[in-house]
């Protein structure tokens, strides 16, 4: 009897477009595998939304998606979601979830100016999940929280193919570099992209950044996390499927340029 070995079924999560950056991560790691990108554009950004309206909204969409395309394993790539509802979908669910978190470990660890700013959306700079993170992790560091309301959609509109002008940009970043007055070896010199959207426009924050920062991303750790958890049963990379869902069911026009975050496979 010959046993044909099936790929596993990667399902990638996120409000909207920033998730790509963790996709891009995965498939480096499991390029044999299915993926399936679902931004929930219907219902983005979460953000600005409370709480348990984000829970109501995911929980049983999660569950829709988990019995129409049988993932083996998912990943939240959305710091609010991941903050506030993997205990609700670990609970309903039993395929496995990878979730993301604002990268405040790694970034104390590294920053050697002991100044770090954590960069994310209003929402996740502001819960206490957040705050637990700083309180158990900062190692004697100084963590400035910064709240972005506009960041996300202005990389959802470069992306696009839109226009994002560097003042814009600039407006959400400059509360980030703390010590502007001070001795270089006293300023910011680690900053926590605590949201998926951010490194979409990684080039456009390093050319207008005030001076040279170490950027922490977490995709490539959720990767790893990934890798850990699925089982190895490599098959043939080119004959692993690439998906793209919007909840809103509009059309997207995005195929060209979403091939890279899908390892230059055209999505369907």
């Amino acid at each position: 009897m010959v046993f044909v070995k099936i790929p596993p079924t990667i399902l990638v999560f996120d409000t909207g477009l920033g998730g790509l950056t963790v996709l891009r991560e995965v498939v480096r790691a499991r390029d044999d595998a299915r993926h399936l990108y679902v931004a929930d554009d219907a219902f983005f950004p979460y953000g600005p939304r409370g709480e348990e309206e984000v829970i109501a909204r995911l929980v049983p969409l999660m569950g829709e998606l988990i019995a129409a395309h049988h993932p083996d394993l998912v990943v939240i790539a959305c710091n609010t979601a991941s903050t506030l509802v993997m205990p609700h979908l670990r609970e309903c669910y039993s395929v496995p979830f990878v979730g993301t978190v604002p990268a405040i470990k790694p970034a104390c660890a590294a920053s050697k100016t002991k100044r770090v700013s954590v960069l994310g959306t209003k929402g996740t700079v502001a819960r206490e999940y957040t705050k637990a993170l700083i309180r158990d992790f900062a190692r004697g560091c100084e963590v400035t929280l910064v709240g972005s309301a506009e960041l996300a959609t202005l990389a959802e509109t470069a992306l696009r193919g839109g226009v994002v002008s560097d003042e814009a940009i600039l407006a959400e970043l400059e509360p980030c570099f703390v010590g502007a007055g001070e001795d270089i070896a006293k300023r910011t010199d680690t900053i926590v992209l605590a949201c998926t959207h951010y490194p979409l426009l990684l080039d456009r924050l390093n050319q207008l950044a005030p001076w040279p920062v170490n950027w922490i991303d977490p995709a490539p750790a959720i990767a790893r996390r990934v890798m850990n958890l699925l089982p190895e049963t490599r098959g043939k990379a080119d004959e692993a499927g690439a998906h793209m869902i919007f909840t809103s069911g509009r059309p997207h026009r995005l195929s060209e340029a979403l091939m890279p975050f899908f390892g230059g496979r055209m999505p369907a």
